[in-house]
């Protein structure tokens, strides 16, 4: 279930790594954190699980991560 939709710009970069977005938006405390979550399956990336920790997320990709939805443009 979605109770927070957020929208990250990536302004003048081709792409964020997963656990960097996850971070910059403060969804996790710490980058360890991120990296556990995603590990343990809990983030989705355009509707599938999504495991690998560096994967590059670019515009057009939706994560999805308790509860919240972030569209990156």
């Amino acid at each position: 279930m979605i109770n927070t939709m957020l929208e990250f710009d990536l302004r003048d970069y081709d792409f964020i790594p997963l656990n960097d977005l996850l971070k910059t938006l403060q969804l996790v405390g710490t980058g360890g954190e991120a990296n556990l979550r995603i590990t343990y399956g809990d983030v989705l990336v355009n509707g599938a699980v999504e495991t690998r920790k560096r994967k590059k997320i670019r515009a057009g990709d939706v994560v999805a991560f308790q509860g919240t939805q972030i569209t990156v443009s």
